[in-house]
């Protein structure tokens, strides 16, 4: 029977994880969207069985979700902010059925405080729904292992797929849930089963849509995941891309909560908890593989620091269990340990951290720099450009022979969301890289055609927009300032980006990549 205490616990988990969903719902709709999220927009009005740069699901659901409430930046962030609920859910499912309602209070609070965690509870990309897949498959997968039933199999199965489906590094849950099984002596007979290997093959079929599309697009989407993976590159190791790495983990957890997931880690392998709780060598082998093996390829290539954020999900659930309130019982001491002792300064740091960045993302109250404040550079001004735009694309002389075009998919897409009546964009990917857009549009579709393009560079019309068109006039300046309490918008202010808008006659031909090398990877 549940006490008082614990009753109180867990409506206040439940609470909090209900308050936070709704104040990410409504602070959702405050900022611009982010040139990705647009990207993934633009996914949601061209559907396909696959795209070029990731899984799919993120454009289908994305469809789905505007389709509802409307082309806003609310509908486009809905499926995310409904995700990462579900996720924070799921987390206290585990925490109160393995560990206990104060677990689970902990890991609510924990959870809602983390940057990262935040940023994917609002931003329209593959990681929030590949959470959700993550947090559900550990969930379903913990009470496979425990019953072995087949619902919760299947269920693990449906969730796996769902996340192949959002990103796929979805595939490192699997050998961490495995190798859980074959260490785990209590548990080890369920792989005996049909049952587990049946919710692999489910989820696996769920993804036959991606393998599909590859298969008939010359694996095109496999090409870019292995030359990003650092496929290109000739094999060195070095620490460049791994302290960055390192640092990244840190800056997007808080410096004191990323030493207790290390130190959670740490405790689970030395057994200096109770070993007779099965769950902790789960949550470690559910978190620690996708984050140790983003930190092993970081010795080789670049790593962005989101790469691992699924992760970490389980490993939050593990820190509140061990640092939290009331885990001596989980630790074999009696004395407070250091990770309890620095447990309420990583809460509160956290959730400082975290409060700071969304206010300054929306109302900008500190006077940062603008070359290190990265809201400012990805948000900002795109409605503006996109006004404007429109405006001169109403003056050329055949409107509707007329396309926009950006030179990056970013900024084609946000051109798509913000100019009037959202029209269909173009990039003009000859000089950059392969992307989506070589899927949307052909030379044969717009040969001959006028634009209205954006370029960063003053000088586009002389250096490459002359290649592809017969003429190119010159720019039209768009300037983009800060504004806030403490900002004021003159003259003389120094903008925080400028935007070149052109007009741009005859196009001759020359939309798609050209490769720099025979070799490179991504080359058909």
């Amino acid at each position: 029977m549940i006490s008082q205490r614990d009753s109180v616990y867990i409506r206040a988990a439940w609470g909090f994880i209900i308050v936070f969903a709704i104040v990410r719902l409504i602070y959702s709709g405050f900022f611009l969207l982010t040139p990705d999220e647009a990207n993934y927009w633009q996914w949601g009005r061209h559907l396909a069985w696959g795209y070029y740069d990731q899984a799919p699901m993120t454009g289908w659901i994305i469809r789905l979700s505007t389709f509802i409430i409307g082309q806003t930046e609310t509908g486009v962030r809905l499926p995310s902010v409904l995700a990462m609920t579900a996720v924070s859910a799921y987390m206290l499912l585990i925490a109160l059925k393995w560990i206990g309602p104060k677990a689970a209070f902990n890991t609510a609070i924990l959870a809602n405080s983390i940057l990262a965690f935040n940023v994917g509870g609002l931003l329209a990309t593959p990681d929030s729904l590949q959470a959700v897949a993550w947090a559900g498959a550990s969930y379903h997968v913990a009470c496979a292992y425990e019953k072995g039933t087949w619902f919760h199999w299947l269920m693990a199965g449906v969730w796996f797929g769902f996340g192949m489906l959002s990103k796929y590094t979805m595939v490192i849950f699997l050998p961490g849930v495995l190798v859980f099984g074959l260490l785990s002596q209590n548990h080890r007979n369920r792989l005996t089963s049909v049952r587990p290997w049946t919710g692999v093959i489910l989820g696996t079929l769920m993804f036959f849509p991606v393998i599909y599309w590859n298969a008939v697009n010359n694996w095109n989407s496999l090409r870019h995941v292995a030359y990003i993976g650092g496929a290109n590159k000739a094999l060195s190791i070095h620490l460049k891309y791994f302290l960055n790495y390192v640092a990244s983990q840190a800056a997007l957890l808080s410096p004191l909560v990323f030493l207790l997931v290390l130190g959670a880690w740490v405790l689970v392998f030395s057994k200096r908890h109770r070993r007779s709780e099965w769950i902790y060598l789960y949550l470690t082998l559910t978190s620690l593989p996708m984050v140790a093996g983003f930190a092993l390829l970081s010795l080789h290539t670049r790593v962005y620091g989101n790469w691992s954020g699924a992760g970490y999900f389980t490993a939050t659930i593990l820190v509140a269990a061990l640092f939290g309130g009331n885990s001596q019982k989980v630790l074999k001491k009696t004395k407070p340990s250091i990770g309890q002792k620095i447990w309420p300064w990583a809460v509160g740091s956290s959730f400082a951290i975290t409060v700071f960045i969304l206010i300054q993302a929306v109302w900008p109250i500190f006077p940062i720099p603008t070359k290190w404040d990265r809201t400012v550079n990805e948000i900002s001004g795109w409605r503006e450009l996109g006004k404007k735009a429109g405006e001169v694309l109403k003056t050329m002389p055949n409107p509707e022979k007329t396309f926009l075009f950006g030179l990056r998919y970013q900024t084609a897409s946000e051109l798509a969301f913000y100019t009037p009546n959202q029209p269909r964009t173009v990039s003009i990917n000859r000089w950059k890289r392969p992307n989506v857009y070589d899927y949307w549009w052909k030379d044969k579709d717009i040969i001959g055609w006028d634009a209205v393009g954006v370029t960063s560079d003053i000088d586009s019309h002389k250096t490459i927009l002359n290649q592809v068109f017969d003429r190119v006039t010159g720019p039209i300046k768009v300037p983009v300032f800060r504004t806030g309490p403490f900002f004021r918008v003159e003259s003389s202010e120094k903008p925080v980006k400028i935007f070149y808008l052109y007009r741009a006659y005859g196009f001759k031909g020359g939309l798609a990549w050209v490769p720099p090398t025979g070799s490179d990877i991504r080359a058909n």
